[in-house]
């Protein structure tokens, strides 16, 4: 069933407009290639509405947020709704400071997002206006486990439904609702943690197979999630001695370049409540 989202997306090579960090705008960039998708990356407000008009699809991360970038996010994410488009938020570290938590929570009120990625930490600071986080890390306090695991599906689930888009919480365990089913996701590896970016590649290639995927929203960001964590585990079981994160983002980018859809649906970890 997810496998036919990646084939999709191989099929028809969505054009992903990416307003993303400067940290991973280059690794964010090199997953959607790998996926088949195509990125463009732009911030600048006098040039994102029309660069947003001709993709199918608006990933906004508020990673390294300035003056322009704020801009250029506001006026990207109401083009792309004016024109029916999708729209994913990743709000990289909200909570840790005002700006961005200010920030992710007026995107929220004047933009209506297809989807919303982050850790728990970040989506319960969408959800309660305010919060904390670790950085642009979960708080210890927040992560989800298995004893903690039937709470953190029904906020997922009301969240979801209070926003009207599909909810993706990544971490040891990722939960993607769409406010009436909710994909328990085991795909991943601990070490994924020490490459910057994982969460923004994902990001990125969700917004990619929400665009191949529109009438199945809630498998296509499914498949991504899964396809990222199946990733982690092929491209850790392919390192060799002395290689380090910086062969390991490789090797995982690599391992989305080779992966088909029947390797995804073989290889995915998931159930569904």
């Amino acid at each position: 069933m997810l496998g036919k989202c990646l084939e999709n997306v191989r099929a028809n090579g969505p054009l992903v407009h990416n307003i993303t960090n400067y940290v991973t705008v280059n690794d964010v960039a090199n997953v959607l290639l790998a996926c088949g998708g195509s990125p463009i990356m732009s911030d600048e407000p006098e040039d994102v509405e029309d660069i947003t008009a001709i993709c199918g699809g608006l990933n906004i991360n508020i990673g390294t947020l300035n003056k322009n970038s704020i801009e250029g996010m506001f006026k990207a994410g109401k083009k792309a709704i004016e024109l029916g488009h999708i729209v994913l938020l990743d709000p990289v570290g909200a909570g840790a400071s005002k700006l961005r938590t200010d920030t992710a929570v007026k995107l929220m009120d004047e933009i209506h997002f297809s989807c919303i990625r982050g850790n728990i930490s970040e989506i319960k600071t969408l959800s309660l206006g305010s919060g904390t986080t670790k950085g642009v890390d979960a708080d210890v306090a927040d992560t989800v486990t298995e004893e903690s695991l039937d709470t953190a599906i029904r906020f997922v689930k009301d969240f979801a439904k209070k926003t009207d888009a599909v909810v993706a919480v990544t971490g040891a365990i990722d939960l993607v609702s769409d406010g009436e089913r909710c994909f328990v996701i085991r795909n991943g590896r601990p070490e994924m943690g020490k490459i910057t970016g994982t969460g923004c590649q994902l990001s990125g290639l969700a917004t990619a197979f929400l665009v191949a995927n529109s009438d199945n929203r809630l498998e296509a960001v499914a498949a991504a999630v899964c396809t990222m964590g199946l990733a982690g585990e092929i491209g850790w079981s392919n390192m060799k001695n002395g290689d380090g994160n910086s062969t390991y983002r490789n090797r995982i980018i690599d391992a989305i370049y080779n992966m088909d859809g029947e390797t995804l649906d073989k290889g995915a970890k998931y159930e569904i409540r």
